[in-house]
């Protein structure tokens, strides 16, 4: 039995979905997301409810009820509000520095590391040492943050490194002198 799966998606003033099928199109304010489903779930919309059911009990499809009604869910609040994840830089000399399509991050190494922002993403700095990555689709957002982060994880011993604004570094204690 799955609560998330069983769960009834109530679709928001100003977004309209669309069901063909399997194929689920979530339009808003913020753009349009569209995505196909397995076939194994039933997704009905009556009113302004949407309801996943599954068509048999294999367990691969109690598996994917939940997931299927997740992401619906996500793509209406993505359409709606969007999604934002804040990296911060911390070191000497570490900085962001965005250019158009294009994040410059100094983060230590010899020479400067570039990456093309992708479409349907937004950056923005805040600071040189505060960037925030923001669009509608949930999964590509936290997806470039995390390669982001990866240029440069936050090191244990003293914090240098990109972290999540919210990301808590467990910290080690050095070596001591005897």
């Amino acid at each position: 039995m799955s609560r998330i799966g069983n769960r009834i998606l109530l679709v928001p003033e100003g977004v309209t979905v669309t069901i063909d099928g399997t194929h689920v199109t979530v339009k808003g304010p913020k753009g349009e997301l569209s995505r196909e489903f397995s076939r194994r779930m039933d997704i009905s919309i009556e009113g302004n409810e949407i309801t996943t059911k599954r068509l048999d009990e294999i367990k691969t499809t109690r598996q994917l009820h939940g997931t299927t009604n997740s992401l619906i869910f996500n793509m209406i609040e993505g359409v709606k509000n969007g999604y934002s994840k804040q990296l911060e830089i911390i070191g000497v000399g570490y900085r962001f520095k965005i250019s158009g399509k294009k994040i410059t991050i100094n983060a230590g190494f010899s020479h400067p590391v570039e990456m093309i922002v992708p479409e349907g993403i937004t950056v923005e700095g805040i600071s040189n040492t505060v960037i925030k990555i923001s669009g509608i689709n949930k999964q590509e957002v936290g997806e470039f943050a995390a390669v982001v982060r990866k240029v440069k994880e936050p090191e244990p011993y003293k914090g240098k490194g990109i972290r999540y604004s919210d990301e808590q570094v467990r910290r080690k204690e050095g070596k001591k002198a005897a």
